[in-house]
């Protein structure tokens, strides 16, 4: 089990994106996330008339580490690790490790 899965809510703690707030759209690997509004640049793309892509210079999300981001606890407003525990089902859950409390996708 992952500590950051997709459909997250992550912040990022280091790097030019420092302090902005995003979901995650996929992860890529084990060490690489794609959030949505991180991590954004300009691309420059050339038109493709046989499957209708037009050029021009696009905006496109790139892939950050994992290590850069943590995830966001809406109870305490904060970056937040992720612990795992096993509950009375036998079920592997992740939780906060400062409210203990679980989290839910």
């Amino acid at each position: 089990m992952k500590k950051i899965k997709k459909d997250d809510d992550v912040i990022v703690i280091t790097g030019k994106d420092k302090g902005k707030k995003g979901t995650v759209l996929r992860t890529i690997g084990s060490e690489r996330l794609l959030v949505q509004g991180i991590n954004s640049v300009k691309k420059h793309q050339k038109p493709n008339p046989s499957t209708g892509v037009t050029g021009g210079i696009i905006n496109k999300e790139m892939p950050i580490h994992i290590s850069n981001v943590a995830i966001y606890n809406f109870t305490s407003k904060r970056a937040d690790r992720v612990g795992f525990r096993v509950d009375s089902n036998d079920k592997k859950v992740r939780f906060f490790k400062t409210t203990n409390e679980l989290i839910e996708v």
